[in-house]
């Protein structure tokens, strides 16, 4: 049985924490400063010390581990480190790292103190992993030459570097790359407050008319995420230039998100559909994930990764050793009675 989740690509969510085709004016949006960056007070705190105490001492600083959700702004942070360090950034990914021969190219051309950022690097070859532990703690590479007895290895000097590597799943890290780190920040989801901040400089930016109380109604159902927020602000634009004179008051954002299908919980239509079939085929779980993802027709890693993360914090899905299982919140939140033999399940 598979469930055929046809209304909206889940590539294309308005509320994926994924980067989609229409985030193309995000790069615009992004601060390039520490004092510019909004939220994330501790790990802003923890990395204006360890920059500032670099600069003071005229070297590079520690490599640098970020890790949290999509879309809290790993990539702009490590934007923000290197204009604050004033060198060169360069950006790749862990799976666009195939051999170790790629890596060798990247950190060869490394000039003095640039700074390489990695995402996904959790998702590193471990052979090149393998290379990069002496590029991280002797600023050296060893390549080898040749193939079998005539094989020789020569190491190759680096200039002092930062790695920055970014990732959604610390714990997938092996130990001795997440040792070799020595700023590790934790970015959290985004309190609506703070989505307000974010919100109203984006529309200062854009230049888009907008009232707090608008704002706010964009960033309570914006799911604590930063790039989620922009992204409804642009749309919400859209309707409001259309339709309601082009400001956007709190009248004006609740319409137009209840036209995007996002309600007041911030949950669109691809997560009420997921809850509802869960009640409706398994009975409100528990459900394996396996079973979960064929039944909805994705793989295990996108249910866990991208349709799972808010519905278990905002407390309408809970994890058992059993499996999943709908909360009692959930049936409440969709208006669904739920059954007398179902009273002791959450």
């Amino acid at each position: 049985m598979a469930i055929e989740f046809n209304d909206q690509n889940i590539e294309e969510r308005i509320v994926s924490t994924s980067t989609i085709s229409t985030d193309d004016s995000e790069l615009s949006l992004r601060p390039k400063r520490l004092n510019e960056y909004i939220g994330q007070r501790r790990a802003k705190d923890n990395l204006s010390v360890a920059i500032e105490a670099a600069q003071q001492r005229n070297d590079s600083l520690d490599h640098v581990l970020l890790y949290g959700s999509p879309g809290l702004g790993k990539t702009t942070l490590a934007g923000i480190i290197a204009n604050e360090m004033n060198v060169n950034l360069r950006i790749t990914s862990g799976p666009a790292i195939e051999k170790p021969r790629d890596l060798a190219a990247l950190l060869t051309t490394l000039a003095p103190n640039d700074l390489l950022f990695i995402d996904e690097i959790h998702r590193l070859n471990r052979t090149v992993e393998e290379i990069l532990y002496p590029a991280m703690e002797d600023f050296a590479i060893d390549i080898f030459l040749g193939n079998g007895p005539s094989a020789r290895s020569i190491r190759l000097d680096l200039p002092k570097f930062t790695l920055v590597g970014a990732t959604t799943r610390s714990g997938q890290l092996s130990a001795p790359l997440r040792d070799r780190f020595g700023v590790v920040l934790h970015l959290e989801l985004y309190e609506p407050e703070e989505l307000l901040q974010i919100i109203v400089r984006s529309a200062d930016i854009l230049q888009i008319p907008i009232e707090p109380d608008g704002a706010m109604e964009i960033a309570r159902r914006a799911r604590g995420t930063p790039r989620i927020a922009n992204r409804l602000l642009r749309r919400v634009r859209d309707f409001a230039q259309v339709r309601a004179g082009g400001v956007i008051t709190k009248p004006v954002a609740s319409e137009a998100l209840f036209m995007l299908d996002i309600d007041d919980e911030g949950l669109d239509a691809i997560d009420r559909k997921m809850l509802k079939m869960m009640i409706e085929y398994f009975g409100g779980g528990p459900v394996g994930l396996d079973t979960l993802a064929t039944a909805i027709g994705e793989d295990a890693d996108t249910v866990e990764d991208v349709y799972e993360p808010y519905l278990i914090r905002q407390g309408y899905l809970a994890r058992t050793l059993r499996g999943r299982c709908v909360t009692q919140k959930a049936y409440e939140h969709l208006h669904i009675i739920k059954p007398e033999t179902q009273q002791s399940l959450f």
